[in-house]
């Protein structure tokens, strides 16, 4: 047994507070990671305002980095010692998974949104030692230790602070797979991206590093259209204007982008996607909708187009996320320009500045 500090979310809408609790002995086949940091993502306050169901109380957190304190005795991918940033969670064992399609994991929900280990056992206790849901993507990084499988974990360099590498695991995963993988954008080719978070700029940056020569931004803050432009696109567009989908088109020649990436779950966003993308363009979906959201699109709009939903940038995070600090390292993808460290004590703040624009990605550390 183990002793740790967390932010507990005990109900739909409420604060997370901190509290001590006990992260309960290791199986054979999990690892204890003592976190040094982890990202504070958007999916996290999904659930807690209720747009993703949850039990409660529970331990979120799932792009955690920190390096490995205890092993189980059927590990053999990792030793103490080793540093590590966590990504989502998977069976191993059902169809898609057996074809390497991690990301559509068909029992995805229960091993990631579950609040348990996937024998209904939990990790996590409160200090009385009651049952405190954890296991959220397979990690539950918002404490001082997380118990993780193996599945999600993948080893990070010595060169690479922890700090940067924790958001790998979801956000920017996300934005950058839909691109790389999802889309598989190639060079000379166009992209519009709705949204410039951290998800949406990382799309960007991908579309730039994969050598797409048009890539256009839309948001309704101008402050992040300048930021996005200074990360690759080439062309914004103003959210709030009444002729978006002509400005998409004008960007790219007249006949519209070939791709597009939504990162807003806004129904009125994607239909401007939808209208302001070329005959046989894909337009991938990856924001968290509200529930009950639907997309008004006439019979015939988009007729001739894909609309598709990509699941963590349908990565294998193993090979991924160090394919993605390859192209930090070349330069080719800035992603450190997206964060902003925040004392883990400070998740408040963090909320407030991720809300309010004022942090891209807000990154807790302990």
């Amino acid at each position: 047994m183990t002793t740790a500090k967390a932010a507990v979310l005990s109900g739909t809408d409420a604060a997370f507070e901190f509290a001590d609790i006990e992260v309960r002995d290791i199986r054979a086949d999990e690892i204890l990671v003592k976190i040094t940091a982890t990202g504070l993502c958007h999916t996290d306050l999904s659930v807690q305002h209720g747009h993703i169901p949850s039990p409660f109380p529970i331990v979120l957190g799932h792009e955690g980095a920190g390096t490995v304190e205890q092993v189980g005795s059927a590990v053999t991918e990792f030793a103490v010692g080793d540093k590590v940033a966590a990504s989502f969670d998977s069976c191993g064992h059902c169809a898609n998974c057996d074809e390497g399609k991690n990301a559509y994991c068909l029992n995805f929900w229960p091993y990631n949104f579950g609040g348990a280990r996937p024998d209904g056992s939990t990790a996590l206790a409160d200090a009385e030692g009651n049952d405190l849901h954890s296991n959220f993507f397979g990690q539950s990084s918002f404490a001082t230790y997380a118990v993780i499988s193996p599945r999600n974990a993948v080893k990070v360099p010595d060169d690479v602070p922890l700090e940067l590498t924790g958001p790998l695991g979801c956000g920017i995963q996300t934005g950058a797979g839909t691109v790389l993988n999802s889309l598989g954008v190639r060079a000379g080719e166009s992209i519009v991206v709705a949204g410039t978070g951290a998800v949406g700029l990382s799309a960007i940056m991908a579309a730039k590093a994969a050598g797409a020569t048009t890539i256009v931004a839309v948001d309704v803050l101008d402050e992040r259209l300048q930021f996005a432009a200074k990360l690759g696109a080439t062309h914004t567009v103003n959210g709030k204007a009444d002729d978006v989908a002509d400005q998409i088109k004008a960007a790219t020649g007249g006949l519209g982008a070939k791709y597009a990436v939504d990162t807003t779950a806004v129904p009125a966003v994607i239909e401007n996607l939808v209208a302001g993308t070329q005959f046989g363009a894909t337009i991938a979906a990856i924001g968290v909708t509200k529930p009950g959201a639907t997309i008004p699109l006439g019979l015939f709009s988009g007729a001739g187009k894909s609309l598709v939903g990509a699941i963590e940038g349908d990565a294998v995070p193993q090979t991924f996320i160090p394919r993605l600090l390859d192209l930090y390292r070349a330069g080719q993808f800035p992603f450190d320009q997206l964060i902003t460290t925040y004392p883990f004590t400070e998740m408040d703040t963090a909320i407030k500045a991720t809300q309010t624009g004022e942090a891209v990605k807000a990154v807790l550390v302990w």
